[in-house]
């Protein structure tokens, strides 16, 4: 062989191991992304498992209030079921609404608001939706770089073709001015 081919396998050679780094790099990128949102799911479910109990201790004492205790059900049974980071995202904000009204009945029931069991729970829950926030920022950071990953050169010559798409953040979108206001209590 000539040195002239040799020096072209050489370049291909040096292709190919070019390549392979690129496609691994995103391989990576996109497993720290489910990684992340693997993390929201795990406290997601911890947030679900504590609703009944703390709709159990509500409607102990505001059993006549159906529709806030209802409405909290409702949202949670829809955070179940929710797949995706998008749907995801939409019913955990449809049931942080839920549960900011569930909350504010404390302040009309001085004696549900002094139970150290609502106490308790309301306590973990503010626990885990400070855990989910904390999950939330790990995972928009993870998508960031996923995104920026995926679109840069030159991973943008092969990041299509190799099954690569852009990844939706995890956000409040428009339900976010709605969950930055302060509970109404009304009596």
């Amino acid at each position: 062989m000539s040195t002239s081919t040799w020096i072209a396998l050489g370049v291909i050679a040096l292709l190919v191991v070019w390549v392979i780094a690129i496609y691994n790099g995103l391989v990576a990128m996109r497993q720290r992304v489910n990684q992340a949102f693997a993390d929201i799911d795990v406290q997601l479910k911890q947030r679900h498992d504590l609703i009944p109990n703390l709709v159990e201790t509500v409607k102990g004492y505001a059993s006549h209030e159906r529709g806030t205790l209802e409405a909290v059900v409702q949202a949670r049974n829809a955070a179940l079921t929710a797949q995706g980071p998008a749907q995801v995202a939409a019913a955990e904000n449809m049931l942080t609404g839920a549960l900011r009204g569930l909350l504010a009945l404390a302040e009309a029931y001085p004696d549900l608001k002094a139970n150290t069991n609502f106490q308790q729970l309301q306590t973990e829950l503010a626990d885990i939706e400070n855990k989910i926030a904390a999950a939330r920022r790990f995972f928009n950071s993870a998508v960031q770089e996923y995104n920026t990953g995926i679109q840069q050169f030159p991973a943008a010559l092969f990041a299509a073709s190799f099954g690569f798409t852009p990844q939706v953040f995890f956000d409040l979108g428009e339900a976010r001015p709605q969950l930055e206001q302060a509970p109404q209590v009304k009596f």
